[in-house]
């Protein structure tokens, strides 16, 4: 099984969020390499960390399951979505999206700086320079840092 880390900006959809619905869509991601891995590479039962990004502090809140991979992202033909993709054909859509669900909120958020600060952790993706990217592959080796980290586990 692989891990991964999925990016949301907490005041759009954070841990919280997800803890209250306990499942969602992850819908909204309009990256062709990040479409491709939640497409291609992500299988349910996986474990993804839930990162919020864009926030004081940016970090890793907690953990979420895959549920579902591969579904259409509804976002691309709501014309009134922030997501809306004129050119996505309803036959062959353009843009995927998985499901997730709520596994765990760490006790604490385990900040960028203390993320960077850790040498096990220096060729993490999520700490590459210029890493934008909202979906990104975990090695087993990462993940179990971080839970060791954060005193967790799933």
């Amino acid at each position: 099984m692989s891990h991964w880390l999925i990016k949301s900006e907490e005041h759009v959809y954070s841990i919280a969020h997800l803890k209250r619905d306990r499942t969602t869509g992850w819908e909204g991601v309009r990256n062709y390499e990040a479409r491709n891995l939640m497409r291609d590479a992500m299988k349910p039962g996986e474990l993804a960390f839930f990162y919020h990004s864009n926030s004081k502090p940016s970090g890793i809140a907690g953990l979420a399951r895959i549920l579902r991979v591969d579904l259409p992202d509804p976002t691309q033909f709501d014309s009134k979505s922030d997501y809306f993709d004129a050119t996505s054909d309803k036959k062959n859509p353009r843009w995927r999206m998985i499901e997730v669900e709520f596994v765990q909120r760490f006790p604490r958020l385990l900040s960028l700086e203390v993320l960077k600060a850790e040498k096990a952790l220096l060729k993490m993706p999520l700490l590459a320079k210029g890493s934008r990217l909202s979906v990104q592959p975990v090695s087993d080796a990462h993940f179990a840092h971080v839970l060791k980290l954060v005193g967790s586990a799933p």
